[in-house]
């Protein structure tokens, strides 16, 4: 497959309740590829699961929509890609040291600072598109955070403390999805799971996975060749996950003994 080449469309919002409701109405109407939703602020931002996301004002909420030519299992491939797009935006925007965590948060000292959601329309097994919101919080003030997400949320305000100007950050996330979309929409995910890797700070941990039907209990061992996490048990059995939730339990390498 050749690279897709995007040009953005962008649509820009004082407040609105969702970028990922508007972006998905857009594709839904025939919006082509690149059409990008961005808000200042979000009165019913959604996280995975049907979560609440916060979207005070300072942060950047986006939700930006692709037509890939994938199956419906690629799609956490694309997640995946994205995250490693935001995490090098962050990077490169701020200095700032940021991780991945499976399967889509960006983390800075295991701290939540940004959040993706990827959605998929599909029709007769074929994706129809995707639509990838994209929450960072930027020049997020955590004091207007609810209590209960503070100890494990942070900003980039808060680490640099300074802001951060929106726009360039914007900038610099359009400019690494390009890339990695690119090189997904080429065929061409190994150098992605690659990269994910080197950002990640979950493989090489113990954590536990709440999955839709149970928690496991595991040391963070790899991802598959399709980003599914697989995760070594403490009797030396293997399991992979291919949707969950992970929580660092603690910095531990696996005993063999």
């Amino acid at each position: 497959m050749s690279p897709k080449a995007i040009e953005w469309h962008i649509h820009t919002f004082k407040e609105i309740d969702s970028t990922q409701r508007i972006a998905k109405n857009l594709a839904a109407d025939g919006a082509p590829e690149g059409t990008v939703v961005v808000a200042e602020t979000q009165s019913e931002g959604r996280g995975r699961a049907g979560r609440r996301w916060f979207s005070p004002p300072g942060g950047l909420w986006l939700s930006a929509v692709f037509r890939p030519t994938i199956t419906p299992t690629d799609v956490q491939k694309m997640t995946l890609a994205v995250g490693v797009a935001a995490t090098r935006a962050i990077v490169r925007s701020t200095g700032l040291m940021a991780n991945l965590k499976w399967p889509n948060d960006v983390q800075i000292g295991y701290r939540k600072v940004c959040g993706i959601l990827t959605e998929a329309s599909v029709k007769s097994g074929v994706v129809e598109f995707l639509v990838v919101g994209v929450g960072i919080n930027a020049n997020v003030d955590l004091a207007t955070l609810p209590p209960d997400l503070r100890p494990t949320t942070t900003s980039l305000k808060y680490e640099l403390k300074r802001e951060i100007p929106i726009e360039k950050l914007t900038n610099a996330l359009l400019l690494e999805l390009q890339k990695e979309y690119a090189s997904l929409s080429g065929g061409l995910f190994a150098p992605i799971l690659a990269d994910w890797r080197a950002l990640t700070n979950t493989l090489g941990n113990w954590v536990e996975v709440q999955t839709p039907n149970k928690t496991i209990d595991g040391f963070a061992e790899d991802l598959d060749h399709d980003g599914a996490l697989i995760l070594r048990l403490a009797d030396g059995s293997r399991v992979t996950v291919i949707a969950g939730d992970a929580l660092l339990r603690r910095k531990h390498h696996f005993n063999q003994s």
